[in-house]
This record gives structure tokens, C-alpha cells and sequence, in this order.
């Protein structure tokens, strides 16, 4: 099409006539409505059947991807075709209804023979383009049935909307022909089959029919057909022709023209308006949507003429238009049916979304039927009320179309609306969405409804005006014994404080809950109601509706009918008789009557009552239930509960307030925010002195995991599971119930037998036991210990991420959408396809021609409207995601003094503090998923693909590692082995094109620094300690140059990585998913992978290579090299994961994997081995003596796959050396060498310095004396070369850090301190916190054991302040671990064992911490420890059992072998206990035990610092079992080892054991329990109450009886 035709199509006119037929667009109607215009033509009616099932199919899916514009897509496949062939045949679309449409050919009667001759031939056409199609695996037929003759249109409505019929016979007759019609049928009615010219027609008779099937036109052969239509057409006053010819519609190219432009926009709805007049939300409209449809029909006495039943429609659709603007609904279609007129009216299109939608459909439906019902002609009412999703859309051809419903729902509530006419129906839907008291409905018989296979229980609406039920108002809610009310303990406290000082005072007192729909205020007073039940106080609670609010002194009613003992009584007399007895002392008889209307008795009128106006009438009630109510409390207390008190009535409100001031009474209610300001009335009792006022907040993550097993009566659900629920329900019981059944409906949850996770045999499926199981506080609810244990697991295949949210919570998040202007609607929809969290940066990149003030404006309102959040950084956002807002007291009374007249100013005020917080901040998360979900399903498909492909393009050049990190990919060289880039240039053509315009790179600069002569540091014949000096002070001149101002070596800020993780490389994977890019999801996923595995999240990291996993499936026949490699990386991280979780066999069996794939085979046969080790030897050897490179340094490719072969290496000598079987050493031998060599081939230094650091620590623990210290020596050289900027200077800082660890765990502690000292001052100006806190750990270990307390507590200190500012768990659990060590071994407290208790309990779940193998095992064990020594054996068990678990998760590092001393240290005691017991099994323990410690020491793969205590142990199982001769050996093994490594922690505790096994003299038995209540804080000892030296005998001494042998 030309500019100046996409221009013309673009005009408002234009797009207004699309909507419309030539018969209203060139119409010439009178202004008068109604106005009757008659006219003959050709009808045609066709019916698309299966597009309603279509439409349920779509609407029911699982996934978000289901797409409404795959919908639209098949639909308009259809539609479009067959408009554009009545088009083509000269026909007016009238009109579209759902699936089906009804076009017109206007003619004069004497041209209407040949005019049916045309629309045949068209219709035959329409079944030869379709027949019998199947797409998307539906059945879909067109059916068509054609009638001619007179016609009347009927133009009605009022001065905002227009609406037109077509009525008379000829429109029942072609109903009545398409009704006939089978799949691919044209039938002609018997007016049509007249009319016609019969020798052109082939037909067959309808059986008992005067109506005929056409079967073919039978053309005489001389008769050319585009002649006759030629002139056919030249009787159609609107068919393009001439200059026009080659148009569809002539309507394509009107002039604007204002007075026509508004007059054809009252024919199209108004949210079509607002998109035709707002360019920016064009094509949104199309969607599955949740709606409620309310069908009308009205039947007419005398249904001949238009004129006749013209003024009835007229009056009755200005009604229905004004009572559906009142709630924001619209008429979409009115159109002749079955006899009468019906109006298809809809709540909830785009935009109009409204709260209590349900209900105000059906307020609505009850105001139009009792007005239509006396509307002059109309003889019957039917009305069908059904919600539910439907498809709501553009359906038609670009030059015709309409905006229309289609869906099961349109069906059930047009078949309600028949099969049950007189009367209002519902579904079940809207009978439970509405929230009404069930006495409004009737339950109405079933019918067989044709079209409708299940409509589920039908119920009439019998009207909504609130009765006074007695015995019916009470709570909807019922209390469960075994159902505990959760996460509501800070609430219910606040019940039982106001609860005490009302029963101990005699004032009133008011707790108000307030809460949104969905956060349990019912539930909340359901307990309470439980709870105040009691002696001498009565308790009365009642549930309010939104009926409620409009009935005058509703709630007072309630009040007192229950006071006076009227909620029982069955008859009017029993209520009488109650009344007379509780008001005879307080109002004559006479006045009784004024009881009559309000509690529907019968006391006789007397004169006095009968002369009373309203007014007084109602005073004299109040005085005198004020006297009822004074005189009560003096007998009993009242408490009174109202749920829903926001639908507490004016009138009621005013009596509450006096009643507070003159009765001592106890009132509880619960709330939603009010939509308008509260009453004079109310906003006093919010504001009383005695009122308590509590916001709701959400229940906490454990609290919603107790709920979902509860609901589902399960032991445990997968961590997946609930993250997804934790996530999406943020924290509110109502969403996560109806997740919960979204998932049930579409059969997520399997349930399956709970397994023990010792039989469990470790697949990579199963690696992760990733059951999260309720806190204790639900063991008394949940299964009973009988064996019947079940879990819940998903469905093979389901990908929580994906799945649509259900149907009620998208409704809810529509009503915020749709309450918004369209621009904020726009932010949230595009700030929807970035995904749940987004930089303000990205936003303001893809929103369409914003600018930045516009934005933060925006982003400033919907923060204060809650639909976002803002933090300035990742780190603020990680807290905000670890709790849920909790409950708390607001202050009304404060809030009440500040002046009204301000307010305004102040709301300004506040926006602006708003938008500059924005301003401040540049992370945004959405409050709710629901939202981004729901706004992210309202794009089409084509807008969802560009607007992925923005963001993708945005974010590519953010997602590497941070700058502090040099900018890599999280795996190394990654993305030179992969075509990955949208963007045309990478970083390395940015850096050429720099050098090649004069400008100095980074590396270019590093390379004229000066270092330091490596003669200076070590000279040729140095001594150790010579050596070691000048090692130290070597690290002491790089500190010194490490200075503040130094910006090209100290970085300006902290590493960001996990925040880029975080907002670009997670994002960017979803984003190419979202595109179908494959290959690039599977690069970012794997980018996810490793950068988690950095940040030690395995969880994540196992998480992001599942999804990795099934796109390598996708692209499995790829035979690429970069597929290859992806593959490789693929199963060395699997490798890496399974290392850390202490599964070597999994882990080898990945690693040899990745191996093979990069042609790096790692031997499986003994002799194998050996003709490696010999090639490698080689090899190395080659290596060293060469005295510079040979080559030029390798290609980027290379270099990424020489990295990957150097992290497998790494890997898989540590594992091998795991084992101490004798050819095991070998292997761990060949691993170690073929990592150095590989690393020498890549000449990277840090991969050099790794490889010897690593070679040097396998040859110590192999005791390869001399080997390891050359390494070491050859490290340092590398280091001694390098540029004192930058990447130098941090390879310095590892190689300190590195080798400090190394000599901490073979044993040199004085060393191993002067490095880590140095390390963890290089990381911290570094600004390094993942390698400042790993330093900080085995310092502290090594300050403990050298009892260097002063210092231990100042490095502690860091390690806290570290684990707080960077909100990092496992420097917090090690911190506790090491507070835990000192109570145990050192003999002073610096935290309780409380505290340290609370932190394990509080974060025992936590996925980093429950996945890091060693420090919950350390953890455990050092409680179950304290346990053993206090003789609390069950609570030992408890954590021993736990630490038990967690065993089998070897890895070779210092924390699992420090958790294994302390786990068997814990066994030791319980043998002790055994021991002194007599267990019959006690000597098998004793033997059983030795044998694991002495395979522990054999083993000694991470180093000697740990034997001393383990030879300790075995010393003293020894002396248990009578074994002196062993115990003597072994303890002065233990004594040698810590004198050798300078331990005088240990050496201290083997003294006072020595010197107690063997002497005579006794201690108190529990001196220990003793000493553990009394020990000092390190406060006293700094103050000097405690004496530093006094702390070393409070040592726990292990309990032995030498002289008498138990065995």
C-alpha cells in the first residue's frame, strides 16, 4: 500500500467506519430515536462453529505463551477470508456476533432475483475456500444460511450511545435457515427460494421443510457470470468501482469529517474510542480475559411491527446504558433472537475493569429486570448472568471488523437467558465470586442446554435487598481443630493485650484489623471469636456484605436481635414473647410496635406509635437499645466482632460511637480499606483514644510452605514449588490458595510416597533433596508418624515459571490495570516483558517516544500505588525478598492533628519525595508476579517479539562480569566460542578501533609500570625463613601502594556481579527463550550457571543447567563446534555442582564427560594411566625448560576451552585424592599434572599460579616434601613479574590468600596467619567481599587454635560487619559456627548459644546454606555437641540426626572435615553415654566408631590441622573400650602433631584430659553444666573481671572410669 494509502487508513474517520456498516456509515438517519427506516435486500447468516470450544481451549491453557493473538490469529484466518469475500460479492457486513457474522445486499425488490444469484455464488465460494478445515487440532465448520425480502432497521439509543437492529421476517428467516444448515450447507428460505431465479439453482429438498438446501449453480454454458455481476453491482449504491475498483470498501476512503466522525463514534464502544483516539494502545484489546457476561431479553406482546416495539427497546436500552455506566459495564452487541431482542452486555472490557465486578453485574441485572418487566409491550424478562474467561477482540477484516466476545461463558449465560426465561440466572461462577449471602439465590432444576455440556449448578438471583436473616449474619468462615491459623501470632497478641484491659477496666475498647481482600481478617476473627469465648462476657460476631452498606441500622439489628435472643426463635410469637420479657421493665407495652418492622413481629399498632414520624421513631429505638444494652453489660460483658465493618451502614456507625462513650463494650472488626473518606462517625472511632488500629501485613515464606502442606496434607513440597508459591502469593493466604488450585486444575501435583534418604540412590534428577518440609510448629496437624507419609512433586516436564496465573488473581490485577490512565497502563506493560525485576535504564530504553522526566513521574506514582518497588541497588533488593511486610499500629490519633486544609500540598509533597527516591534508585520490581504476568499476557505476539528484541539488545552489553571484575564472561572466553551478539560490535572490536584512533588501552597502560626485581624478594640461596620474610614483607610494600587515591589499582566500587546477574544475564536467557532464540537462552542460561556457582548458590546454579539441559535436547542435532563446546561447558559445570554437594561419583563421571567432549580424555584403565602420566611428564618437563614461549599466546577460542580443562582438572584431583585406595594417588597425581600443564599452555598467569599453588598442595598432602615448596617458589616468581595495577595486583592478593590457606591446613598457623592478615587487607581495599569473608573464615579457625582471642575477636568482628553490609549468609552461619567453637573449646561467650540457635533454626532452609556442604554439618554437630555435654539427649538427637544427614556430602575442603570432627566428636559422646548406660551395642559403636576415625586420619585429603583433634578422639574411644596401650599411642600422636603445628588450643585440652584419665582424682559429675551456665562473655574479660587465664581451664573434660573396663 502507498504512503498516502496507509495514511488514509490511519484517519480517526477511517478506523470509526471499520467498525461499521455502509448501512450506518452512509446512512441518513433522523436525529429522533427511535427512528424505523425499511428497505429490501439479501440476507446472509454464517456460523463458524468451533470457536467456542477453540476459545476454551485457549483460555484453560497452562502457559502464558498460550497467546491470545493465537487466537485472533485463527480466528481472523476464517473471518477475514469470508469478509473479504462478501466484500468482494458487493455485501455490507451488519454485523458480527462472536463466531458468527450477518451481512446485507441492499437492493430494490425488482432486483433481487439476480442479487440471490450473486450471494449464492458467494456463499458457494466461502465452502470452497474453507470445506472442512482442522487447525490447532478443532474441528471448524461454516454453515450459512440465506433469506430475502422486506427488512426494517430500528436506530435507537440515547445522546452518548447509538445502537441499530435489523428486524422483521426476512431476519427470523434466515436465523431459521442457518439453524437448518449442516456442515457445508447453503439453505435458502422459502421467501429466498421464491425470489430467486430457479433455473440458476440446483437445489434439494428439506424433508417436512419449505426451505432448500442449494446443492451447485447451474449456469447455462453461454452465460458469462462477471458480466451479470458487473451489472449487479452497479445497483449497489457503495461498490467501489472506477478509480475505487481495486478497493474492498469505498468506506477506506472517507474525508475527515468532525460532525460525521462524531456521529458514527455513538455506535462503537467507548473503550474502541479511547483506542482509536489513543494510537499507543492500538491491537491491545485482543485478549483472554476474564469478564462477566449479562444477557437480556426482552419478549414482546406483539412482535410484527418495529413501530410498535421500536419505543420499548428505546426505553428499555437508555436504562440498561445508564445502569451499566454506573459500574463500568457496556452493551456490546444488541441484536434481534429467537424472538425477542437481546442486549449483550459485558463487565470488565479492557480498561473498565471495576472491584466487586460479580456483584455490580448482578445489582445491574436485577435493576434492568424489575425496570424491564413494567416497560410498556415487553411481555417477558429473561436475564443470564455468567463470569469467566473469554476471548475479547478485533475480530473481521482490516476494512471491517468489531470489537466481540467469544466463549463457553457467552454461550452458558445466552442459554441461561433461554431455557429460564422470567427470571435472573447465574452460573456457579458468579454465584461464588459474588460474595453474597447464599439466602439471595435459589438453586435452580437442571436443563439440558443445547451447546453446553456442563454449565455446572444453575441458581436464580432473587434480589438484592438485605433482610434481616436471623441466625444467617453471623461468620462465613468455620474454625478447623486440626487447621491452625498461621503466621497471625503478632495480631492475635494484639487481641489478647486489648482483651485484658477491657476485661480489668470499664471502658470500651476497639481493635481494628485492616487488610486487603485475600490476607485471612476473616480468619483472623474466626480465632479471635474462638478465643474470647469465656465466663461472664458474651460474645457476638456477625459478617457483613456490600448489601449491607445500604441498609439502614443493618448492623444494630444484628446487635441486638442476638442481645435480645432473637437469633433462635423460628417463629414471629418465640420473638414477641423474648422481647416482651427483656424490655418489660424498661417501655410500656403500647410502644411495642415499635419492634414490628425492624424485627418482623407483630405487636398490635397503637395510636401513640402510629403519629411517630420516621425520625423520632428511629431515636426512640436507639434510646432504648442503649438502656437494653447498658443493663446487659452489668450482667455480662459484650464482645462484639464484625467482619467486612468497611460495609458497616451511616446510621449504624453513629449508635457504634455513642455506645463506645456510654457502655463499656468490646468491638472487633475487620476491614479493606475504604474506597471513599469514612463517615463523620466512623473516622471518630478510628480516631478514639481506645482504638487499637492494626494493617494486615503478609504472613512469612514458612508460614505459607505450613499452609500449602497442610492444605495438601503432605510432608514436604519441592523447593520449586515453593519459591513459585512464596513468590506468588507474596505472602498473602488467598493467592496461594488459588495458585494452589490452578495447579491442581491442571494437574501439576503428583503425590507419591515420602522416600528415605538413605535408600534414595543420587542421580542428577535427585541430587538436590530439594523437599521443603514444615517448621515444627505443624508437626501436631500434619500426617501422624504411621508410615503414611506422602510428598508432594510436580508433573514430569512443568515449568512453574511459565504457567498463566489463574483466573481470579488476573482479575484482580485488571482492576489495578484498568483503574490506571493509559500511560501508566503502557509503563506497566512494558515494564511487564522485561520481567519481574528492571533497571529504570532498560525501561526507559523500550517505552515508545517517553522522556526521562515523564518516566520517573510515572514510575514515582505507581511506586506510591504499590504496584512497583524501588531500591537504589541489588543489595537492597535481596533483603526486601528475604521477609514479607508484617503487621502494624497505626497511629490515627497523630495522623488526625495535622490540618486538613494542606492536604493537598502535603500529597504533592509527597510525590515529589517519591520521584526523587525514584530518581536515587535504579533497580524496579514489580510488588506482585500476578501483575507482570497479567500485564505481560495483554501483549500480542509480534509486539511481544519486538519489544524481547529491544530489551535483548539493551542488555547484551551489560551482561559480563562487573568492571571490578574486568568485564569477563562469567565463564571464561565464553562468548568467543559462540555466535551470540545482536549488537554488531563486541568489546575487543571497541578496543581496536581505540588503539587504531591513539588511544591507550588499559592493558597498554599496564604493561609500562614498573615492578619489582624479583632478586630482591627471593634470593638464589635463601633460607625458608629468609624467604618467608621477604615474602611477607613483599605483601607489606603492595599494601603500602594499595592507597585510596590510587583509582587505577582500588576499584570505586564493590563487586557487582550478582546484581548484574540479576537484572541482565538471568533476564537476557528468558528474553532469547521468549524469541525462540535457542542457542543464545542456552549461552546466558549456562553464563547463570557459572555466575551462581561464583556466588556459591548451587541450588540456582543446578536450576538455570536444568533449563540449560532441555535446550541442549532441543539442539542436539547440531554438529557445531560452539554446540560441542556448549556442551562440554554444560557438564563441567554439572561437574562443579556435584563436587560441592559432596557427590565425587556424579562429579567424576560429568567431568571425565566435558573432558571427552573438548578431546581431552582422562584414562579409565590402571595401565592406561600410567602411558599418560608418562606423555604428561613429558610434557611438563618440555615446559620448563624452555626459556620462552614457543608459540604465540593461544586464540580466544582455545584459550575458553584450555580454561574449562583447567577448572575439570582442579576438580577431579581432588576428588580422586578422596579416596586412599593405593592406585586412587595416581590418578589424583595425573589430574594434578595435567591441570599444570594445561594451565601452561593457556600463559595466563593466574591460571599458572593456581595450577602450582594447587600442585603444591596435592604434593604436601601426598608428603612430596621437596616438590611442593619448588612450586610454591615458582608461584611467587610468576607474582614478583607482574604490573602493580589492577588484575596484578588481585593475583597478588589470591596468591596470598591461596597460600595462607594451604599452610593453615597442613598445620603452620603462625605462617598461615601472617598471610591471611595480608589477604584479607589486599581483598578489602580490593573491594572484594566473596574473597574478603573466605579469608576471614580460616583465619578465624587459625587465631582459635593459637588462642590469639584478642585478634580472633577483632577478625570475627569484620566477618559480622561483612556478613550485615553485604548481606551474605555464609560468612553469618560461619561467624555463628566459630561463636559456637569458642563456647565449646575456648571457654568464653561472645554470642549465646541462644542466638547462635535461633540463627541456625531461622536459616536451616536457607538454599545457599542447606546446599553448601560442611557448614550446617559443622553447625548441627556443634549443637548437638553442647547437647551431649548438658546430658539433653533428646534435643541431641535432634541435631545429631540432622548432621547425620549431611555426612555422606563429602567434599575435599576444610569446612566438611571440620563439620566431620565435630559430628564424630558428637558420636563420641553418645558412646559415652551408651557406655554408661550398659547398651548392648554399645562395644560394636565403640569399634564401629574407632574404625571411622582412623579412616578419617588415613584418608588426611585436606590436611594435617585436623589430626591432632582426631587422634584426640580416638585416644579417648580407646580409653572407653579399656584399650590403654592404643590410648597412650594415640594421645601422644595428638600431643606431637599440635606441638609440630603450634595448636595450643589443643595442646591445653590433651594436658587436662591426660592429666584427668590418669590420676585419681574425682570432679563433680556435672561440672560442665556448671561451668556452661556461668561461662564468661568476652566483655568481662576485656573489662578485666575475668582473667584471660582463668578461661583456659573451662574446658568440657570427657568422663572415664580406667579402673573398671566396661568390656
Amino acid at each position: 500500500m502507498s504512503a498516502q494509502g496507509e495514511e488514509q487508513q490511519d484517519r480517526a474517520i477511517v478506523r470509526i467506519a471499520a467498525h461499521l456498516p455502509d448501512l450506518i456509515v452512509y446512512g441518513d438517519f433522523c436525529p429522533e430515536r427511535p427512528s424505523v427506516d425499511y428497505f429490501d435486500g439479501v440476507l446472509m447468516f454464517v456460523d463458524i462453529s468451533g470457536f467456542t470450544a477453540m476459545t476454551e481451549k485457549f483460555s484453560t491453557a497452562m502457559y502464558m505463551d498460550r497467546g491470545a493473538e493465537q487466537l485472533v490469529e485463527i480466528l481472523n484466518h476464517y473471518i477475514s477470508a469470508i469478509v473479504e469475500k462478501v466484500l468482494i460479492f458487493g455485501g455490507d457486513i451488519l454485523k458480527f456476533a462472536g463466531d458468527a457474522l450477518l451481512a446485507l445486499w441492499k437492493v430494490e425488490r425488482k432486483q433481487l432475483k439476480n442479487m440471490i444469484t450473486v450471494v449464492v455464488k458467494c456463499s458457494l465460494e466461502i465452502h470452497e475456500l474453507f470445506g472442512t478445515q482442522e487447525l490447532e487440532g478443532l474441528d471448524i465448520r461454516v454453515k450459512i444460511g440465506l433469506a430475502a425480502g422486506h427488512i426494517t432497521m430500528l436506530v435507537f439509543g440515547d445522546e452518548k450511545r447509538n445502537f441499530f437492529l435489523v428486524t422483521g421476517q426476512t431476519v427470523d428467516d434466515v436465523r431459521l435457515a442457518q439453524n437448518m444448515a449442516q456442515m457445508n450447507d447453503v439453505i435458502l428460505s422459502p421467501n429466498c427460494w421464491q425470489l430467486c431465479d430457479r433455473s440458476m439453482i440446483e437445489i434439494e429438498r428439506i424433508p417436512d421443510q419449505r426451505a432448500v438446501k442449494v446443492n451447485f449453480l447451474k449456469l447455462p454454458p453461454t452465460f458469462n457470470f462477471d458480466e451479470f455481476f458487473t451489472k449487479c453491482m452497479t445497483f449497489m449504491d457503495y461498490y467501489p468501482s472506477g478509480d475505487h475498483k481495486n478497493l474492498l470498501r469505498l468506506a477506506c476512503m472517507l474525508e475527515s469529517d468532525p460532525e460525521l466522525e462524531s456521529s458514527l463514534q455513538k455506535y462503537v464502544m467507548e473503550s474502541i474510542s479511547k483506542q482509536i483516539d489513543d494510537k499507543q494502545l492500538r491491537g491491545y484489546l485482543s485478549e483472554l480475559r476474564p469478564v462477566t457476561i449479562v444477557f437480556v431479553n426482552l419478549v414482546f406482546k406483539d412482535q410484527d411491527k418495529a413501530e410498535v416495539i421500536g419505543s420499548s427497546i428505546q426505553d428499555a436500552s437508555v436504562h440498561i446504558n445508564s445502569v451499566l455506566r454506573d459500574f463500568r459495564g457496556q452493551i456490546n452487541k444488541v441484536f434481534m433472537f429467537d424472538k425477542g431482542c437481546s442486549f449483550l452486555c459485558v463487565f470488565g472490557f479492557p480498561g473498565e475493569k471495576a472491584p466487586d465486578e460479580v456483584t455490580h453485574a448482578l445489582e445491574s441485572a436485577v435493576e434492568i429486570f424489575d425496570f424491564c418487566s413494567q416497560v410498556h409491550k415487553v411481555h417477558t424478562v429473561s436475564i443470564g448472568v455468567a463470569s469467566g474467561t473469554v476471548f475479547c477482540g478485533i475480530v473481521g477484516h482490516s476494512v471491517r471488523h468489531e470489537y466481540t466476545v467469544i466463549g463457553q461463558k457467552v454461550n452458558i449465560a445466552a442459554r441461561m437467558m433461554m431455557y429460564y426465561p422470567g427470571i435472573v440466572t447465574c452460573d456457579s461462577v458468579t454465584y461464588n465470586s459474588s460474595n453474597l449471602p447464599a439466602y439471595f439465590f435459589k438453586e435452580l432444576p437442571k436443563k439440558v442446554m443445547k451447546g453446553v455440556a456442563d454449565s455446572g449448578p444453575i441458581y436464580q438471583c432473587l434480589g438484592l435487598n438485605e433482610k434481616v436473616m436471623f441466625g444467617m449474619a453471623y461468620l462465613i468462615c468455620n474454625r478447623n481443630e486440626a487447621y491452625p491459623l498461621l503466621g497471625r501470632e503478632k495480631e492475635l497478641k494484639y487481641f489478647r493485650c486489648n482483651m485484658k484491659e477491657f476485661l480489668m477496666s470499664n471502658c470500651s475498647r476497639i481493635l481494628m484489623y485492616e487488610g486487603l481482600s485475600g490476607y485471612g481478617k476473616s480468619q483472623i476473627l474466626m480465632e479471635i471469636e474462638y478465643l474470647s469465648q469465656g465466663e461472664n462476657h458474651r460474645t457476638i460476631a456477625i459478617a457483613l456484605t456490600k448489601i449491607s452498606f445500604h441498609q439502614t441500622f443493618y448492623t444494630i439489628q444484628i446487635l441486638m436481635a442476638n442481645v435480645l435472643g432473637l437469633d433462635a426463635c423460628k417463629h414471629y410469637k418465640e420473638r414477641q414473647t423474648n422481647i416482651e420479657n427483656k424490655v418489660k421493665t424498661l417501655l410500656d407495652e403500647k410502644f411495642h410496635c415499635i419492634f414490628n418492622d425492624i424485627f418482623h413481629v407483630q405487636f398490635p399498632t397503637s395510636r401513640e406509635v402510629s403519629k411517630m414520624s420516621i425520625l423520632r421513631k428511629q431515636k426512640q429505638l436507639e434510646a432504648l437499645f442503649m438502656k437494653i444494652l447498658e443493663k446487659t453489660v452489668k450482667q455480662e460483658r459484650i464482645i462484639f466482632i464484625i467482619d467486612e465493618a468497611q460495609f458497616v451502614d451511616k446510621t449504624s456507625w453513629a449508635f457504634l460511637e455513642k455506645l463506645i462513650q456510654n457502655v463499656p463494650i468490646f468491638i472487633i472488626m475487620s476491614l479493606s480499606p475504604f474506597l471513599d473518606v469514612p463517615c463523620e462517625a466512623a473516622s471518630a472511632i478510628i480516631k478514639n483514644r481506645n482504638t487499637t488500629y492494626i494493617t494486615i501485613g503478609a504472613v512469612q515464606p514458612g508460614d505459607i510452605r505450613n499452609k500449602v502442606c497442610l492444605d495438601l496434607n503432605v510432608k514436604g513440597i519441592p523447593k520449586e514449588l515453593d519459591l513459585y508459591l512464596v513468590e506468588g502469593s507474596c505472602g498473602i493466604p488467598f493467592y496461594c490458595e488459588e495458585l494452589l488450585k490452578n495447579l491442581d486444575q491442571h494437574r501439576v501435583l503428583v503425590f507419591q510416597p515420602m522416600e528415605s534418604e538413605e535408600k534414595a540412590n543420587v542421580t542428577w534428577n535427585n541430587l538436590f533433596k530439594n523437599v521443603a518440609k514444615p517448621t515444627e510448629l505443624l508437626r501436631p496437624f500434619t500426617l501422624g508418624d504411621d508410615g503414611g507419609e506422602e510428598v508432594c512433586k510436580l508433573a514430569s516436564g512443568v515449568r512453574l515459571k511459565n504457567l498463566s496465573p489463574p483466573a481470579s488473581l488476573k482479575e484482580i490485577s485488571l482492576v489495578q490495570l484498568d483503574s490506571m490512565s493509559l500511560s501508566h497502563q503502557m509503563l506497566v506493560r512494558c515494564a511487564a516483558i522485561i520481567g519481574l525485576t528492571f533497571t529504570t535504564e532498560l525501561l526507559f530504553e523500550i517505552l515508545p517516544c517517553w522522556n526521562m522526566k515523564r518516566m520517573i513521574n510515572a514510575l514515582a506514582t505507581l511506586v506510591e500505588s504499590n504496584i512497583f518497588d524501588c531500591f537504589r541497588n541489588g543489595k537492597e533488593l535481596r533483603k526486601a525478598l528475604k521477609q514479607n511486610s508484617a503487621s502494624f499500629e497505626v497511629h490515627h490519633r497523630s495522623l488526625s492533628l495535622k490540618p486538613v486544609e494542606g492536604q493537598a500540598h502535603r500529597e504533592s509533597e509527597a510525590l515529589h519525595e517519591q520521584e526523587s527516591e525514584v530518581i536515587e534508585c535504579h533497580i524496579i520490581r514489580f510488588c506482585r508476579p500476578m501483575m507482570q504476568k497479567t500485564a505481560y499476557e495483554l501483549w500480542l505476539k509480534d509486539q511481544k517479539v519486538d519489544m524481547h528484541l529491544k530489551c535483548a539488545r539493551f542488555l547484551e552489553e551489560n551482561a559480563h562480569r562487573c568492571d571490578q571484575c574486568h568485564s569477563g564472561d562469567f565463564i571464561p572466553y565464553h562468548h568467543f566460542t559462540v555466535d551470540i551478539r545482536l549488537n554488531s560490535l563486541d568489546m575487543d572490536s571497541i578496543k581496536k578501533m581505540a588503539k587504531s584512533q591513539g588511544f591507550k588501552t588499559e592493558e597498554d597502560k599496564f604493561c609500562k609500570v614498573e615492578s619489582l626485581r624479583k632478586s630482591e624478594i627471593l634470593p638464589e640461596y635463601a633460607s625458608f625463613e629468609e624467604i618467608k620474610e621477604r615474602i611477607l614483607n613483599f605483601f607489606d610494600i603492595i599494601i603500602a601502594k594499595m592507597r585510596p587515591s590510587q583509582e587505577d589499582i582500588i576499584p570505586l566500587e564493590s563487586c557487582q556481579c550478582e546484581e548484574i546477574l540479576e537484572v541482565a544475564v538471568m533476564p537476557l536467557a528468558y528474553h532469547f527463550l521468549a524469541l525462540g532464540e535457542n542457542s543464545k537462552a542456552l549461552y546466558y542460561f549456562l553464563e547463570a550457571a557459572s555466575a551462581h556457582l561464583i556466588l556459591e548458590d548451587n541450588y540456582m546454579a543446578y536450576t538455570y543447567l536444568n533449563e540449560g539441559e532441555r535446550l541442549l535436547k532441543i539442539l542436539k542435532k547440531e554438529k557445531s563446534w560452539s554446540h560441542t563446546f556448549e556442551s562440554a561447558t554444560f557438564y563441567g559445570l554439572k561437574g562443579q555442582v556435584c563436587f560441592n554437594m559432596g557427590q565425587m561419583v556424579l562429579a567424576k563421571k560429568m567431568l571425565k564427560k566435558s573432558l571427552k567432549l573438548l578431546n581431552r580424555t582422562f584414562p579409565f584403565s590402571f595401565i592406561s594411566m600410567f602411558f599418560y602420566i608418562h606423555v604428561e611428564k613429558n610434557k611438563h618437563h618440555r615446559y620448563m625448560n624452555q626459556q620462552t614461549p614457543e608459540s604465540s599466546p593461544p586464540g580466544k577460542k582455545r584459550l575458553a576451552e584450555l580454561h574449562l580443562q583447567v577448572n575439570c582438572f582442579s576438580l577431579l584431583w581432588k576428588i580422586y585424592s578422596l579416596n586412599y585406595f593405593f592406585h586412587y594417588k595416581y590418578y589424583a597425581y595425573l589430574a594434578a599434572l595435567m591441570e599444570m600443564n594445561t594451565a601452561l599452555e593457556t600463559q595466563d598467569d593466574f591460571q599458572i599460579i593456581k595450577a602450582y599453588l594447587d600442585y603444591s598442595l596435592h604434593e604436601q598432602l601426598a608428603s612430596q616434601h621437596i616438590m611442593w615448596y619448588k612450586n610454591e617458589i615458582m608461584a611467587m616468581e610468576i607474582i614478583l613479574n607482574l604490573p602493580l595495577k589492577a588484575e596484578g595486583i588481585e593475583i597478588m592478593a589470591y596468591m596470598a590468600d591461596t597460600l595462607g590457606c594451604n599452610k593453615y591446613l597442613m598445620g603452620h598457623l603462625d605462617l598461615a596467619i601472617d598471610l591471611g592478615s595480608r589477604a584479607q587487607k589486599m581483598w578489602a581495599l580490593l573491594r572484594n567481599p566473596y574473597k574478603q569473608y573466605k579469608v576471614l573464615c580460616w583465619l578465624c579457625t587459625s587465631l582459635r587454635l593459637k588462642t590469639k582471642y584478642k585478634q580472633l575477636i577483632q577478625v570475627l568482628g569484620w566477618l559480622w560487619d561483612l556478613s550485615v553490609s553485604e548481606e551474605h549468609i555464609i560468612s553469618k552461619a560461619f561467624f555463628y559456627l566459630i561463636c559456637l567453637d569458642t563456647m565449646l573449646y575456648s571457654g568464653f561467650v561472645y554470642r549465646t548459644f541462644n542466638e547462635c540457635l535461633a540463627f541456625i533454626q531461622e536459616n536451616e532452609d536457607n538454599r545457599i546454606l542447606k546446599f553448601q556442604s560442611g557448614i550446617l554439618l559443622g553447625l548441627h554437630s556443634g549443637v548437638a555437641i553442647w547437647y551431649a555435654r548438658l546430658q539433653e539427649w533428646d534435643d541431641f538427637q535432634v541435631f545429631f540426626n540432622k548432621a547425620k544427614n549431611l555426612v555422606p556430602r563429602r567434599t575435599p575442603t576444610a569446612l566438611y572435615f571440620h563439620g566431620v570432627c565435630r559430628y564424630l566428636e558428637a558420636q563420641v559422646l553418645h558412646l559415652q553415654k551408651q557406655i554408661e548406660g550398659q547398651s548392648e551395642s554399645a562395644q560394636d559403636s565403640g569399634v564401629e566408631l574407632l574404625k571411622n576415625l582412623e579412616s578419617t586420619v588415613a584418608q588426611n585429603t585436606t590436611g594435617p590441622v585436623f589430626l591432632s583433634r582426631m587422634y584426640h578422639l580416638m585416644a579417648y574411644v580407646c580409653i572407653l573400650m579399656g584399650d590403654g596401650q592404643n590410648c597412650d599411642l594415640f594421645l601422644n600422636t595428638a600431643l606431637q602433631l599440635a606441638e609440630t603445628h603450634g595448636n595450643v588450643l589443643e595442646m591445653g585440652w590433651l594436658n587436662l584430659n591426660r592429666e584427668w584419665w590418669y590420676s585419681n582424682s574425682e570432679l563433680a559429675k556435672d561440672q560442665w553444666t556448671q561451668m556452661a551456665l556461668n561461662l564468661p562473655s568476652w566483655d568481662s574479660i576485656i573489662s578485666g573481671d575475668v582473667n584471660v587465664q582463668d578461661i583456659q581451664k573451662n574446658k568440657f573434660l570427657m568422663k572415664v572410669n580406667i579402673l573398671d573396663n566396661p568390656f
